[in-house]
């Protein structure tokens, strides 16, 4: 194994991969802004 290679392993961090399914990302992060604007107008913090 060079050394790039190793230090690239190392920087993983077990995060979102890079190439992974963007429009999904983009839907679940509207969904969750309206169930949060849901609570907030239940609970009357609005």
């Amino acid at each position: 194994m060079s050394t790039n290679a190793a230090a690239v392993a190392r920087a993983r961090t077990g995060g979102p991969e890079e190439d992974g399914p963007k429009v999904f990302e983009h839907v679940m992060g509207w969904v969750l802004v309206v169930v949060v604007a849901m609570l907030v107008t239940q609970l009357g913090l609005l």
